[in-house]
């Protein structure tokens, strides 16, 4: 089980990495959160917690609780995700990568839940 949790907190952590990036001024990012409603100040607090998600996720690979931490800050993210696109009326395949990636969340949590407290 420890390898898959590494495995995942890997994909997790560059897809986080790179999501996250994207956050601070991609174009297709800035129209999107003014799609979503919500305002600039919180589409760069977004990508900082994806950010910081990551390194803990990757962090996590030799500490176990940071990998613990990192999948929950994922896990409370990718629901805020789905539910503005449920909020939007969005397609439901505008929500998969929102819900795979809530999905891999909620495993390496799951996978690591002992070393959270």
């Amino acid at each position: 089980m420890r390898m898959l949790s590494v495995i995942l907190q890997v994909i997790l952590g560059i897809g986080f990495v790179m999501f996250g990036l994207m956050k601070f001024g991609s174009k297709q990012m800035v129209e999107g959160f003014k799609q979503y409603g919500y305002p600039s100040w919180f589409r760069i607090f977004t990508g900082l917690v994806e950010v910081v998600s990551a390194g803990l996720l990757v962090a996590g690979i030799w500490k176990e609780a940071l990998a613990a931490w990192g999948g929950l800050l994922v896990v409370v993210t990718m629901i805020g995700a789905v539910f503005t696109h449920i909020k939007i009326k969005d397609s439901f395949k505008s929500m998969v990568m929102p819900l795979v990636l809530l999905i891999i969340g909620a495993v390496v949590l799951y996978l690591q839940w002992n070393h959270l407290f």
